[in-house]
């Protein structure tokens, strides 16, 4: 009979136990990858760019279906001064707010105002 090692049974178990290759992380494509021989550098490198050279590899082929587009979220562009416009009226809220003893509605708009705050500043830099 016929004696295996412990490596060999480890890298049989490897191949048929190993996760999907888009839910690896860097790391383990980083092992991954140091066993293809030719290719170096893959400390460096990027989990895309380890996912293509595994992918090549193993001769998978990108398709569209397999990535998610990711959602871009766009804020709404406003200038400095609708931004200070708006930033007027919450200020007026929150004196109102004041008069009345909502305390809730007073962070909530001194929170909000301070956002818009920040959002004039940026638009300014850009």
């Amino acid at each position: 009979m016929e004696e295996t090692t412990n490596t060999e049974i480890k890298d049989s178990n490897d191949q048929i136990d190993e996760k999907p290759i888009e839910k690896m992380t860097s790391t383990e494509l980083r092992d991954v990858a140091k066993k293809i021989p030719g290719v170096t550098g893959t400390v460096a490198m990027k989990k895309e760019e380890l996912l293509s050279i595994i992918k090549k590899h193993r001769g998978i082929e990108d398709s569209a279906l397999t990535k998610k587009p990711r959602k871009k979220i766009r804020k709404s562009r406003l200038t400095v001064k609708e931004l200070k416009q708006k930033a007027l009226k919450l200020r007026k809220e929150k004196k109102e707010a004041q008069s009345g003893k909502g305390r809730k509605k007073i962070n909530f708009l001194r929170r909000r105002i301070n956002r818009i705050k920040k959002q004039t500043r940026k638009v300014a830099r850009a």
